[in-house]
């Protein structure tokens, strides 16, 4: 029979000492709850973590609002680089650099996911949550919300929230419960992690630091996101089988006529390649989509616990930002008739669940369309040409025409919003240059263009 563990019937578990779980108790012991947060890891501020499978994050609006709340910002943008946009590396070896924003202005930050870990940690630990490292989850009773862990202990707290990843124990344990509904689909491509050094004996980089930098090679890509001790994290995507595929490149010498060919601007900046490639393990991708997301007030998940993304548009950890801090503002506007109330749990979860949901399937669709965007249409010329159409009306009116990457990237506008104005800008754009033959941008009439954004997207008094 399981014994007890130190966690009372009046603490919130937070299940996972994870970018989402370490945020979340931030923002839980700002109200002054009695926070407990589990992790089956050792804690990664005191043990050396495995490399080779943590892809960089991209940091942009919506994260950045969520730290806000908790007054981490300044802390957390001292360990980011900002990026400007997409640095292009033909396979001839040209360049071309493609800004994320209209006006050039606006950037996202790449950010080591285990330096944001760690700071997230010891915020939640100086606000006062109590952290059990080593401290593994078996299972959750949804009629008794009760946790039991490895070590045949268990505990029945007020609350819970998973934020235990995709793989999460937490949310396996209700999957069987009528009307539970899930989908679990890993893709035909996955990524192996490899690395630009910095220039030997300094912290400079070796390319332009202040970009995503992305190798578009039609069915597969690489992309290289700077880090400030002047490496770059590069991350190879491709098909998993197949021809070319990280299954074929299986020998030494096919490894390398493989990046000379494909990658020879990049090759003379990689010295480690054929050890990286070699030692680093392959990964897959998998996206998840799961509702309801609460049982009663007992439990809620939260990130990719219910709603995992590949990485292509950088929103993984930004979308799990924004659900805490959605869930946060359920607890203000049910709570605020009565302030200093007890958190009525089953309504907040209920509130956050139903105003994330439709927002998590969006954004999973936006993630998969990216992809194809980033290792294939970057690299097209009418792409190229609608980007730049894109650009010039946005400079043209830019309190009203936003591209559906300023919308997901710097604003915190629903995900839903941005698929629906990103369809309505497809509109625009599909009448501006039906009959530019040439692909000169400098021919779309702005008088046109002021007529079909001013139709679309008027501006507010």
């Amino acid at each position: 029979m399981s014994s007890s563990v130190d966690i009372g019937d009046k603490s919130v578990v937070v299940a996972g000492a994870g970018l989402a779980g370490g945020l979340l108790a931030c923002y839980l012991r700002k109200r002054g709850l009695n926070v407990h947060v589990v992790e089956r890891r050792p804690d990664p501020r005191s043990h050396v973590v495995d490399g080779g499978r943590s892809i960089n994050l991209a940091l942009s609006e919506r994260g950045i609002n969520a730290l806000k709340g908790i007054g981490l910002l300044e802390d957390i943008l001292s360990i980011t680089i900002p990026m400007y946009g997409r640095y292009i590396h033909a396979v001839d070896g040209s360049t071309m650099f493609q800004p994320y924003s209209t006006d050039g202005k606006e950037c996202i930050r790449s950010v080591s996911r285990l330096d944001l870990n760690k700071r997230l940690i010891d915020c939640a630990e100086r606000a006062g949550a109590k952290l059990h490292f080593e401290k593994q989850i078996t299972r959750f009773s949804p009629r008794s919300g009760e946790l039991f862990f490895t070590d045949d202990t268990k505990c029945a707290p007020l609350t819970v929230v998973a934020t235990d990843g995709a793989y999460s124990p937490v949310r396996r344990s209700i999957m069987n419960a009528p009307f539970f509904d899930y989908t679990q689909k890993y893709h035909a491509h996955g990524y192996k992690e490899l690395c630009i050094p910095p220039i030997e004996g300094t912290t400079k980089h070796r390319l332009e630091v202040n970009a995503l930098h992305i190798w578009p090679r039609g069915t597969y890509m690489m992309i290289a996101l700077p880090n400030i001790d002047g490496s770059f994290t590069c991350t190879l995507f491709m098909p998993l089988k197949g021809e070319p595929s990280l299954e074929s490149l299986d020998s030494d010498e096919k490894v390398m006529a493989f990046f000379n060919e494909k990658f020879a601007d990049a090759v003379p900046l990689m010295p480690t390649l054929l050890h990286d490639f070699k030692s680093n393990p392959t990964s897959s991708l998998m996206t998840i989509s799961c509702f309801p997301w609460s049982v009663d007030g007992r439990l809620a998940l939260l990130g990719d616990a219910c709603h995992a993304l590949v990485p292509f548009f950088g929103q993984g950890m930004n979308c799990a930002f924004e659900d805490v801090f959605v869930m946060d503002k359920c607890i203000d506007e049910l709570t605020a008739s009565a302030p200093g109330q007890e958190v009525p749990w089953e309504k907040v979860y209920k509130k956050y669940e139903v105003l994330r949901k439709p927002n998590a399937d969006a954004i999973l669709e936006l993630a998969l369309d990216n992809y194809i965007e980033m290792r294939d249409k970057v690299a097209d010329k009418v792409f190229q040409f609608r980007s730049k159409v894109a650009a010039k009306v946005g400079k043209a009116f830019p309190n009203q025409f936003k591209t559906r990457y300023e919308l997901v990237s710097f604003s915190n506008i629903p995900y839903t919003d941005c698929i629906k104005r990103g369809l309505v800008n497809d509109s625009i754009i599909d009448e501006l240059v039906k009959n530019i033959t040439d692909f000169d941008p400098e021919k779309v009439d702005l008088e046109l263009a002021k007529t079909l954004v001013d139709k679309h997207f008027p501006l507010q008094h």
